[in-house]
């Protein structure tokens, strides 16, 4: 094995400057001997009780066994630091090989390839996140103005992130890279209204990956045909008085029992689908045979395959959770938040998360009639680093008997917190919008 972690600590000890070691992301494990690690340990020891200094080679020799100095040494931190950290992965990585973590991890999933590929590249993902080398950090104000104006004439010019305008006036505009949290009570519309979301960024040509983790494909699929049959209003219904024009009816769709005439329309509107959906959706079912990986190695895999500009992860919480080295409570579930996050962010895709709120007492008018009420940010569920990890936090509420519903913004990058809208709610036809001029009195709806 080479000496490349003697020879760094020789230059830090003959340059006194131990600040080297944090400045290029250097630590005990990197080192391939007991000497150079106990070296290691010594020289931040000795630094943090003498004011930042290095001690002395002779010093270093006398208290390490083992560590011999060299002194004299020319090459740059970054070159020590380069060979160092590639003995590094090869240590690792031979250690890994050879001594049965290989075999025993392929044994273990011998017959479930897919997850032993998983767990192989989360392995080595490992390997290469410990053994990188750092040349530099973040982005300087100052020297990479030129790198900003490049990023400026890509978004000018629509090539580097794009935005997708909201149904609903409160939420604005959606823009890649950024996640979304949908959040409310059981049953109170989350599904729907991020779907209709969706939905509408596909029509305007996004590619949308659905991740249904709690509905089959084709229950997915009714609602997506119902949502974009409403936009054409195809269909026309009396609702407390109320006629709207709508799209089929999703019961009827679900039963297979249109009327003969309806039937011969909803097959001509499938056939047609392409002239009304610029872009695609692409869903993975709850009941779909080959979706047993619920990990975000495969979500980054799927939005690969797909092209996806969108992706709808419903509920986040049936998600496969990411192991949380901390131990603490509820701290995989916050590890996962973490790292979804941060895996929108890099593969510059809009992302919705979808999560339920804390269940709190309601609140009836005295005709028994439920009153609309958006969760706080304090009531989202199954973890709250969701909250911290939104871009925007979206709340949601829905009455179908009403025909009402409530969707709000609890937490807004630019501004918008409290601001909410009042939309009419009959999903059954597709309609999910905001209320028109002359409806806004509608109420009561009993289906």
């Amino acid at each position: 094995m080479s000496n490349y972690g003697t020879l760094l600590l020789s230059r830090v000890i003959d340059a006194n400057d131990v600040s080297a070691l944090a400045r290029h992301g250097i630590s005990e494990q990197h080192f391939g001997t007991d000497a150079e690690r106990n070296a290691y340990k010594f020289i931040r020891k000795y630094a943090e009780q003498n004011r930042g200094q290095a001690p002395s080679y002779a010093a270093v020799v006398e208290e390490v066994s083992g560590f011999y100095y060299i002194p004299q040494v020319s090459e740059s931190y970054e070159y020590l630091t380069r060979k160092l950290m590639n003995d590094s992965a090869v240590a690792e990585f031979t250690k890994f090989s050879n001594e049965g973590e290989l075999l025993t991890l392929f044994d273990a999933n011998y017959d479930d390839m897919p997850t032993f590929f998983d767990k192989l590249t989360e392995r080595l993902d490992t390997i290469k996140l410990r053994t990188d080398v750092r040349n530099k950090v973040g982005t300087d104000v100052k020297a990479d103005n030129t790198k900003f104006l490049e990023e400026y004439d890509r978004r000018k010019a629509g090539e580097s992130f794009k935005t997708y305008p909201s149904k609903f006036s409160s939420i604005g505009d959606y823009v890649s890279g950024n996640m979304y949290v949908v959040y409310g009570k059981s049953g109170r519309g989350k599904s729907v209204i991020t779907l209709e979301e969706v939905v509408e960024m596909a029509i305007n040509g996004a590619n949308v990956l659905v991740w249904a983790m709690e509905m089959p494909w084709f229950e997915v699929l009714v609602r997506i045909y119902v949502s974009v049959s409403a936009r054409k209003q195809l269909t026309s219904l009396n609702v407390g008085g109320l006629n709207l024009n709508g799209g089929f009816d999703a019961s009827d769709i679900r039963k297979g029992q249109l009327t003969d005439e309806f039937d011969v329309a909803f097959r001509f509107f499938i056939d047609t689908i392409n002239d009304e959906i610029k872009g695609n959706i692409t869903v993975r079912g709850v009941s779909d045979d080959d979706f047993n990986n619920r990990s975000l190695t495969q979500l980054e895999s799927d939005i690969i395959h797909t092209k996806a500009d969108v992706v709808m992860i419903d509920p986040f919480y049936y998600m496969t959770y990411e192991k949380n080295e901390s131990r603490t409570s509820g701290g995989d579930a916050a590890k996962t938040s973490e790292e979804l996050r941060k895996l929108i962010g890099r593969m510059q895709v809009v992302g919705f998360a979808i999560t339920q709120a804390d269940e709190t007492a309601e609140v009836a008018s005295d005709d028994g009639v439920r009153e609309l009420d958006l969760p706080k940010r304090k009531d989202v569920s199954k973890t709250k680093q969701l909250m911290q990890d939104a871009s925007v936090l979206i709340a949601v509420d829905t009455d179908y008997k009403q025909g009402r519903g409530l969707v709000g913004v609890n937490k807004g990058r630019d501004g918008g917190e409290g601001d909410f809208t009042e939309i009419l709610y009959v999903p059954q036809i597709g309609v999910v919008r905001e209320f028109e001029v002359g409806e806004s009195a509608v109420s009561d709806f009993d289906f």
